[in-house]
């Protein structure tokens, strides 16, 4: 028997490490560390150890505005180009006088994503490789800590890496079992646009990025010293150099001017203030900021072959994925891992790549994308009890309402704000630089999506009220933006795309822009609901605006259209697709995130998303296996979710941009588009908890999508489910053996078990 205990998993051991028998070859193998603000990411390298350096709100571009004010003129002629089957024509308008001014997320003044610095140990270079024994690089999820060791010559060699949750700094421990052994030069270098010098023992490196203007963009700082036990510290040119020293640590303090913030006197406090610190009394406090978070939840599902390196077990489990069950345990608490990580209150949302980044041009920008990519990367955060780490999604939006207002008003002469399908750090809301992909609007839609879903996780009333102006101005947009659809009287949006994909017209010709996507017509339905029900919550029914909306909300174009093939319409036509097998599956938004095709509910649905979802293919880019896998389980298809996990722990390397089949992950666990791209680990995160539990306001599926793999035993601690509810639950054979549902009052839940509903009460915790 299996029991919960003072917080703790006890019964089945789970391991928490990433581990390896060798450095890293390429930065896909390095292992990600971040406290929210500053990443780190060593490779254990043996001669040459490099350290990619990250800041969470390191930037170039700066805030423009690239409306163009003449284009609403324009947008009753697009409408009738297209309620006349001209979409070609329509696209082609939309290209000359309906998108961006100027190079939009192509030109300078967008901004990038950037690369900190590279902190580079070069070891004596005594180190005779081949006499390395017991070479072990890790990471330990539990501690947040990463560590390398190895023998040489008769001395053990241990080397430590973490970035404090409490104080903000980097810090790096090297040790040796034999005294004065240690002997390295450290220097730190940036590709571009920055300065390395030495000071007071200190390295520094300062730096300016363009902001596309006047190259006087964002300005940063970092700190680097080390102290030495035994041996001693000399500056040589541009690098520490430390020679025969029993112990050394070296802190890493960084910081920028985001938000006009005093960069340079923060990184002298951070770093004067940490150096006061022991070592064993910097590492507690750090570890104790950092569970208080991750040890919410625990996860055991059985059996884990965690006795293989992290590589070698990638291997064997795409050869028997049954016998090794606990790998999508240490993967979802990965994800949980990442996301603790690579944001923090009061800062910015983890992009593209989350916190991590090797490159001063990131793929894509590492920016945000609005399309799925943002939205992907906190759709696991409300089961996993990180709710909190959806503040900086919210204020990222919050800024985001003025200058999306301009954008209304300008391309649709509408009140409220929207944004299209990019966005960044300086508040960009209008349209992409090409109709076919850049004029998608259900952006802001898609945002309030995530707002609401914490807001039904949580119930914070405060929340609420917070978040209640941003969707009622999101709701104020769609209300007066929408349009008629001829002969019907639907009221849709228009000009519009469903993400990136295309069709063909009758007379053969190839456009993305329609009216009324499905993705449009769902997500607007679904805002103008849950405005109306936060309206009722908050006292605000007597608005007239929201009397507006219940009549609109009676005209709006259907959520789910059935094609004459028996699957779900992607367009407000039945349009042929030419792609088949396309990445984005954006007309199956109501299977997930949202709830409209619900398992209970529309079994006609159902069977049009499982013959969508068979058409489609299970390949693709990571983040797009996550996402069919997400739709699986929503559809309680657990073999079929499996299935996609599988391919979603397919081992990659390559790091080509990739916008079709051959998805996967690299050794360190991190998502393959290819490239790295993070939202296919908390994609995956998002589906893992799905399989286990499915929560709506008053109802709760346990083991809804449960695979066979998993069956045999099982159990979860701490996870969050809808109505501000916890569950601790433990399961054999497939078969529940007893769960328990915390909530701060005892209140009344409808639970699903083995497909029969029961009524429960929870228990006041």
């Amino acid at each position: 028997m299996v029991f919960f205990f003072s917080g703790k998993l006890f019964g089945q051991e789970q391991g928490s490490k990433l581990w390896y028998q060798q450095p890293a070859k390429q930065w896909e193998e390095t292992l990600p560390l971040g406290n929210g603000k500053i990443g780190m990411m060593p490779d254990g390298g043996l001669i040459n150890e490099h350290i990619v350096l990250n800041d969470i709100t390191l930037w170039s571009g700066s805030p423009q505005d690239a409306n163009n004010y003449e284009a609403s003129r324009y947008l009753d002629s697009i409408r009738n180009l297209i309620k006349n089957g001209k979409n070609d024509l329509a696209q082609g308008l939309i290209d000359q006088h309906f998108i961006c001014k100027g190079p939009g997320s192509g030109g300078k003044q967008w901004g990038c994503y950037q690369v900190l610095g590279n902190l580079t140990l070069a070891f004596d270079g005594k180190t005779a490789l081949a006499a390395v024994q017991n070479y072990r690089r890790e990471l330990d999820i539990e501690k947040a800590l990463v560590k390398t060791s190895y023998e040489l010559k008769g001395v053990k060699y241990n080397r430590e890496y973490w970035t404090s949750f409490a104080d903000d700094v980097g810090i790096i421990r090297l040790q040796s079992s034999k005294k004065g052994q240690i002997n390295l030069a450290i220097k730190i270098d940036r590709p571009e646009r920055a300065t390395a010098t030495t000071k007071d023992g200190e390295l520094i490196l300062m730096g300016q990025l363009d902001n596309g203007v006047d190259g006087k963009g964002m300005q940063f700082k970092t700190r680097v010293r080390a102290q030495v036990k035994g041996g001693k510290q000399l500056v040589q040119g541009q690098s520490i150099v430390i020679q025969q020293a029993d112990e050394v640590l070296i802190y890493v303090a960084t910081d920028t001017d985001f938000k006009g913030k005093d960069f340079e006197r923060t990184t002298t406090e951070t770093l004067t203030k940490a150096l006061k610190k022991s070592y064993a009394k910097l590492y507690a406090e750090h570890l104790q900021n950092y569970s208080t978070k991750f040890n919410r939840l625990s996860l055991s599902l059985g059996r884990s072959k965690d006795n293989l390196p992290t590589d070698q077990r990638l291997l064997a489990f795409g050869k028997e994925p049954d016998q090794d069950p606990g790998l999508a345990a240490l993967f979802y608490q990965y994800g949980r891992y990442l996301s603790i990580s690579s944001t923090r209150l009061g800062l910015l949302p983890p992009n593209l790549q989350g916190l991590w980044a090797n490159q001063i041009q990131t793929p894509w920008n590492g920016d945000y994308h609005l399309d799925i990519n943002v939205q992907m990367n906190h759709w696991h955060l409300g089961a996993a009890n990180l709710g909190e780490l959806n503040e900086p999604l919210v204020s990222l939006v919050e800024g985001l309402m003025a200058p999306g207002a301009k954008t209304a008003k300008a391309y649709y002469n509408a009140p409220g704000w929207v944004a299209h399908v990019i966005t960044n750090v300086w508040g960009y809301t209008e349209p992409g630089e090409s109709a076919s992909w850049g004029i998608a609007n259900a952006g802001s839609g898609w945002l309030c999506n995530n707002l609401w879903e914490h807001y039904l996780y949580s119930e914070d009333m405060d929340y609420l009220r917070r978040i209640y102006p941003i969707l009622y101005g999101a709701a104020q947009f769609y209300a007066s933006a929408l349009t008629e659809y001829p002969g019907k009287g639907w009221l849709l949006t228009s000009p519009s795309v469903s993400p990136e994909n295309s069709f063909k017209l009758p007379n053969g010709h190839q456009a993305n822009v329609t009216m009324g996507p499905t993705i449009d017509n769902q997500i607007v339905r679904e805002l103008f609901e849950n405005v109306i029900h936060a309206a009722a919550l908050l006292g605000k029914q007597s608005d007239p605006f929201l009397t507006n909306v219940s009549a609109q909300l009676k005209r709006l174009a259907p959520a789910v259209q059935l094609a004459k093939d028996g699957r779900i319409m992607e367009w407000i036509e039945d349009y042929e697709e030419v792609d088949p097998q396309h990445r984005h599956i954006s007309h199956l938004y109501g299977l997930y995130p949202g709830y409209l095709i619900r398992y209970d509910e529309h079994p006609d649905w159902q069977l049009a998303a499982k013959k969508s979802l068979n058409v489609r293919g299970d390949d693709g880019p990571s983040w797009a296996i996550a996402h069919k896998l997400l739709f699986w389980t929503r559809l309680h298809e657990g073999e079929r979710a499996y299935k996609l996990f599988r391919q979603l722990m397919t081992p990659r390397v390559d790091t080509h941009i990739n916008y079709g089949a051959g998805g996967g992950v690299y050794a360190n666990l991190l998502t393959a588009g290819p490239p790295f791209q993070i939202d296919g680990n908390f994609g995956g995160a998002a589906g893992i908890a799905e399989m286990l539990v499915q929560s709506h306001k008053d109802s709760v599926y346990l083991l809804p999508a449960i695979p066979e793999a998993w069956k045999k035993e099982g159990q979860v601690r701490g996870m969050r489910i809808k109505g501000n509810h916890t569950i601790d639950m433990e399961w054999k054979d497939g078969k529940i053996l007893n769960y328990q549902i915390y909530s701060p009052k005892s209140q009344q839940l409808q639970v699903c078990i083995d497909h029969n509903w029961v009524a429960y009460h929870t228990k006041e915790k």
